[in-house]
């Protein structure tokens, strides 16, 4: 039976190990020497990278979606995925070789909050406009699996109040909130153009009203428009959150395969992993983890545990039937 739950784990993983290496690298020294395989670049060379790890190492990015996943196996509690986000930070939990080697500012705030158990878990994220990184929605696609059956109205309540747990501004919240539309729409069975124009203008409708509808006009690219029909040269890939959006959205919808999405967001360069790992989920969604390169999963650390999680939150959720 398909296992679609490990189609966007591995999809998301694998994507976030091929950018690790080269995170925070130009756009132009990438072209000239691009991206092609695990610590791997056309030129031959094969490099440990930015922080110097073994290639399948993923990052933050993973680690918190399986904490989220691993939540997910038992019950929605928003307090304990918070909880395990503070594993992770504090006792290495669900890394990929027992070290937690990068975090974000706001993230590293929101765990705190998180860790003193001061507030309720959905007001620990940063609320401030310069609090629009993209780690909410580097690591909200285990959601997708958990919600896709529920009414609209309670996909994006849910939606919004996970990114919450690190990221409280509303920008955040509807990057999330379109995200998870797609990954649904995927996971019905839509073609992509069919998945992405459904979230268009479901995340639009529902965008509508205050407060959500005075932060509309940030996402022109994506909702008013099709990110699809944007030269690359008008794709930034920083990490800021509608940023990384739009990134990983134009290096799905502008590919014909898994590996092509995630080698082109690779190759945008900068946030290289965060792109690559939101954008390789849905690729895995769509085309499947048998498609994903063989060569790039048998080098992915703790692969067997990523299978293991998948297995069970399938089982949790939908009774070992397929997603």
């Amino acid at each position: 039976m398909k296992n679609k739950v490990l189609d966007g784990l591995l999809g998301l993983c694998v994507g976030d190990a091929l950018g690790v290496p080269v995170e925070f690298k130009s756009r132009g020294s990438l072209k000239k020497d691009p991206v092609i395989g695990m610590n791997l670049r056309k030129s031959g060379k094969i490099q440990r990278g930015t922080y110097n790890q073994l290639p399948g190492t993923w990052s933050d990015d993973s680690s918190l979606a399986f904490c989220l996943a691993e939540s997910l196996c038992e019950q929605f509690d928003l307090r304990d995925v918070g909880d395990k986000f503070c594993d992770w930070f504090q006792q290495s939990y669900w890394t990929p070789r027992g070290v937690v080697f990068d975090i974000g500012t706001t993230t590293l705030h929101s765990i705190t909050k998180l860790r003193n158990e001061i507030e309720k878990p959905e007001d620990c994220g940063g609320k401030k406009v310069s609090d629009n990184g993209n780690g909410s929605l580097m690591r909200i696609l285990p959601l997708a699996y958990h919600v896709k059956d529920m009414p609209i109205e309670k996909q994006f309540e849910l939606t919004h109040k996970v990114s919450c747990l690190t990221h409280g501004h509303l920008r955040s919240q509807m990057s999330c909130g379109i995200y998870i539309q797609i990954a649904v729409n995927l996971l019905e069975g839509d073609e992509l153009n069919e998945a992405y124009e459904k979230a268009r203008i479901n995340t639009s409708n529902f965008y509508a009203e205050k407060p959500y509808s005075d932060e509309l006009k940030h996402f022109s690219k994506v909702l008013e428009n099709d990110i699809s029909q944007y030269p690359e040269d008008e794709i930034e890939s920083s990490g800021y959150v509608i940023s990384t959006l739009e990134a990983a959205l134009w290096s799905l919808l502008t590919s014909d395969s898994y590996e092509e999405t995630v080698l082109k967001a690779v190759n945008l360069g900068y946030d290289t992993d965060t792109t690559a790992a939101i954008a390789g989920g849905l690729a895995g969604i769509y085309y499947g983890a048998e498609n994903i390169p063989k060569k790039w999963v048998e080098q992915i650390a703790r692969k067997d545990d990523i299978k293991d999680l998948a297995e069970r939150l399938n089982s949790k959720l939908y009774g070992g039937e397929n997603a």
